[in-house]
């Protein structure tokens, strides 16, 4: 009884610890004290007479009761009960700060600009803050950890250790893959080995990485900067080209990430899940979001999709629940209004193609054409992947606009000013088209 009461003691104390540590240190203290300016000494005076220190250290012993008391309440009531209290109190907890860092803004100055349009004069109230380096991430992480202990999916690990390092694994943390818990956490805890095979395939990856990311992203982006930032005249075939150039910028930079951060994962003897699998072959929108963001889109349908309705129901009931789980898609991408189009544009593209598949994908007759059954595949294939991709590009559109006004703009351009072939664009970089004209080769061998 005593060891296990020391037990818990001790997995108390380490977070508690931890937690006041980190919020005196990045809260409190003046680290620039360290690094004066003239020539001179540190003034450690100044470092430790910060006037946050006593805040920080306030504030810690305030929440730290707090959470202890909420956890002597959670004890008190029975398991079923106490199951789906601390879900909540961890998913109140968790988007709560997501809303507050990266959405409050947002949504403030637009209940005030939708105020004012109506006669309600008001001023927004605004929040200097800054928003943490890859709270999307490590947010939608730590809500996996939770739900899949709720649903008895996962057991919660012993050691604080693991769990810090789950939540803040830094290869990842940035720009993805969304890991699961019962995936990552298993093996941080236990020990790893490092081979040859795997060190070879790490830094296979995190040299196509930067391939991707500074050969081809960094080379066209100048060009689809120049296009979406134009204060001047912008033609059908600018809109087009700054289009097609940003799926390319878009596609290479955020897999190149993912392949850095998986590559210095090899190298630790991590295996991170793979997040990209060829998106630009997609023939369909089920297809492409089984092929793009992958930790993203199963993320979504496992805790989003599913727990509405996923697939029961009426078709009118599907469509919803594709609709939500995608509008609140777009919405995790950024508090902005194009990525709130963008997500309800996916999510109509997903309700049409299952419409289409339920009620439109009759077999037709035979017809007597004398085409090889794998020749007339391959052409089927080609047309598809060719028609979607240009509904997966004015997805792109939605995604890269400035404002609302701009995709108005270029959206009617597409159409008034259909057949102008007057570009006013730069080129991108001869070593850019170069390297996407290898990438390409590759995509298409390994397809």
């Amino acid at each position: 009884m005593i060891e296990n009461g020391r037990l818990q003691f001790q997995q108390w104390l380490v977070p508690a610890l931890f937690f006041t540590l980190s919020a005196v240190a990045f809260l409190g203290l003046d680290w620039t004290a360290l690094f004066p300016l003239g020539v001179g000494y540190p003034d450690l005076g100044k470092l430790l007479r910060a006037p946050m220190v006593g805040w920080s250290l306030a504030g810690s012993i305030a929440f730290l009761t707090f959470i202890s008391l909420i956890f002597l309440a959670l004890k008190r009531i029975d398991d079923s009960k106490r199951r789906i209290c601390s879900l909540m109190v961890s998913l109140v907890t968790q988007l709560g700060l997501l809303g507050v860092f990266k959405y409050f803004n947002f949504f403030a100055e637009s209940l005030a600009v939708a105020l004012n349009s109506i006669g309600i004069q008001t001023s927004s109230l605004h929040l200097n803050i800054v928003l943490p380096v890859g709270i999307s991430f490590y947010t939608f992480q730590s809500l996996s950890y939770t739900i899949d202990i709720y649903r008895r999916q996962f057991k919660p690990t012993d050691r604080f250790s693991d769990f810090a390092l789950f939540v803040a694994y830094f290869p990842q943390l940035q720009a993805g893959p969304i890991e699961r818990a019962r995936h990552l956490i298993p093996q941080l805890s236990k020990p790893r080995q490092i081979t040859i095979d795997q060190t070879s395939r790490g830094l296979y990856l995190i040299v196509l990485g930067f391939f991707k990311k500074i050969a081809i992203a960094d080379g066209v982006s100048p060009v689809v900067d120049q296009i979406f930032s134009s204060s001047g005249r912008v033609t059908w075939i600018d809109v087009i080209v700054g289009t097609v150039l940003f799926a390319v910028q878009i596609y290479c930079d955020f897999s190149g990430y993912t392949d850095i951060a998986r590559g210095i994962s090899k190298l630790f003897g991590i295996n991170l899940i793979v997040n990209f699998d060829q998106p630009y072959f997609a023939t369909n929108p089920q297809d492409f979001w089984r092929r793009w963001h992958i930790s993203l889109s199963s993320w979504l349908r496992d805790y989003l999709y599913v727990p509405l309705g996923g697939n029961h129901g009426s078709l009118a009931f599907i469509c919803r629940n594709l609709m939500i789980t995608m509008l609140l898609g777009g919405l995790w991408h950024g508090a902005a209004w194009n990525f709130v189009l963008w997500g309800l544009y996916q999510g109509g593209a997903l309700c049409i193609y299952r419409i289409w598949r339920q009620h439109g994908s009759q077999e037709r007759p035979a017809q007597r054409i004398e085409v090889q059954p794998a020749k007339r595949h391959v052409i089927r294939h080609l047309t598809a992947n060719a028609a979607f991709f240009v509904v997966i590009c004015y997805g792109w559109l939605l995604f890269r606009a400035h404002s609302l006004a701009q995709i108005m703009d270029f959206s009617s351009l597409l159409f008034s000013d259909f057949g102008n072939l007057d570009y006013g664009g730069g080129a991108p970089r001869f070593s850019s088209l170069l390297g996407l004209s290898l990438l390409f080769m590759m995509e298409i061998a390994q397809y």
